[in-house]
């Protein structure tokens, strides 16, 4: 009987806790929201990618590599100070453009290795000098990779002589054929790589690229992303800032700057790339003010919040500051050569710094990517 009697105290508690609880005679079912389904076509931004950025930008390249061959072969028929110089602008101008572009190492510039044939520094002046003494050399070959593309031209340009008059006797001198021959085979070379990537570009890579919209470490969205974070961690931040201010060892390095022979252009270079990445991550066509799906979109799409602030927002404000900084520096080279230590360089190296764990970290995180490619200098 006190057995009954507990039993029956028992229930009596646990059905007037029940009624308490619910405040009505149907109990509610509690449950774990769903997740907010995100709305964002992956191959939207591919599309745009592909058509209004890569593409567009690609074939704005091979029109500058046509202006430089036109400038050498104005140079190579009258090697003046005047076609020096228009010669030289021109190899700028293509330099430039060739920070828009790669980027890209996606598909064609990947099989070809574009990026390592275009624009390996410091370029090898004694081995240069070699191939045009003897006449023998095949660009084709890896091992020659530092004895070619702009880097290479910087040290036939401007590398020949203290003045514009010593270049142009050098080019009217004992050496002027061989000189004039190796030239002429490094632009064919560079103008060669350029055309092929394009043509694999507009003959069917394009659509690969585009129809492979999946989310897998395979399909384009998330291969892409690598190959851009890769690109801005080692090519932009170390290769032309990192490197050769002295942030990875204990020695400034200023022959590893981009363009070490004609010194005043290595920040022009790296600002050019520096907003060539800005713009991508916004999904800017190039040459116009319209834009597009991009990273940015993404982000926003996802909703990505950082500490409180958006992240897009947080991303675009950190390139803004870093631009700033690096704008406000002297020429590489002389930041570099003329202060002991280059704090000014070193300071402005860290706000682009700060950007690599935002893109490699808090990005690829929001988007479920992952990382295919490891470093040892930290984030």
């Amino acid at each position: 009987m006190k057995r009954f009697f507990a039993i029956f105290v028992m229930a009596t508690m646990i059905w007037a806790c029940s009624s308490d609880n619910t405040g009505d005679s149907t109990p509610e079912e509690i449950v774990d929201p769903e997740p907010q389904e995100v709305s964002f076509e992956r191959g939207s931004m591919l599309i745009n990618w592909a058509d209004n950025i890569i593409i567009p930008s690609y074939e704005a390249f091979s029109s500058e590599m046509s202006g430089l061959q036109t400038a050498f072969d104005t140079f190579k028929g009258d090697a003046s100070e005047v076609n020096l110089v228009a010669f030289r602008a021109s190899w700028l101008s293509a330099y430039k453009m060739w920070q828009r572009v790669s980027m890209f190492e996606i598909g064609p510039a990947e099989t070809v290795g574009l990026r390592l044939n275009m624009n390996i520094y410091p370029t090898d002046g004694t081995k240069i000098d070699g191939f045009i003494t003897t006449g023998s050399y095949d660009l084709a070959l890896a091992s020659n990779r530092d004895a070619k593309g702009f880097p290479a031209l910087d040290y036939l340009i401007n590398g020949q002589g203290d003045t514009d008059e010593d270049i142009v006797a050098k080019y009217n001198g004992a050496e002027k054929e061989s000189l004039m021959a190796y030239i002429g085979d490094v632009i064919a070379d560079m103008e060669s790589l350029t055309s092929g990537v394009i043509a694999e570009w507009n003959s069917g890579y394009r659509d690969t690229f585009v129809e492979n919209d999946g989310a897998s470490s395979t399909a384009s969205v998330d291969r892409f992303i690598n190959d851009y974070v890769f690109y801005y961690e080692k090519f932009l931040r170390a290769g032309k800032m990192g490197i050769p201010v002295g942030a990875f060892s204990e020695n400034v390095l200023p022959k590893n700057v981009e363009a070490y022979y004609k010194a005043d252009v290595s920040n022009e270079l790296f600002l050019e790339g520096f907003e060539a990445v800005q713009d991508f991550f916004n999904g800017v066509h190039y040459g116009k003010s319209t834009s597009g799906e991009s990273l940015a979109s993404y982000l926003d799409a996802l909703n990505t919040i950082k500490d409180g602030d958006d992240l897009t927002k947080l991303i675009n404000d950190q390139f803004d500051l870093a631009k700033t900084k690096v704008g406000a520096l002297a020429p590489f080279r002389e930041e570099i050569e003329n202060n002991v230590p280059p704090t000014n360089m070193l300071l402005a190296y860290d706000e682009v710094q700060r950007i690599v764990p935002m893109l490699k970290v808090d990005m690829v995180s929001a988007m479920s990517v992952s990382i295919d490619f490891v470093d040892a200098d930290g984030d």
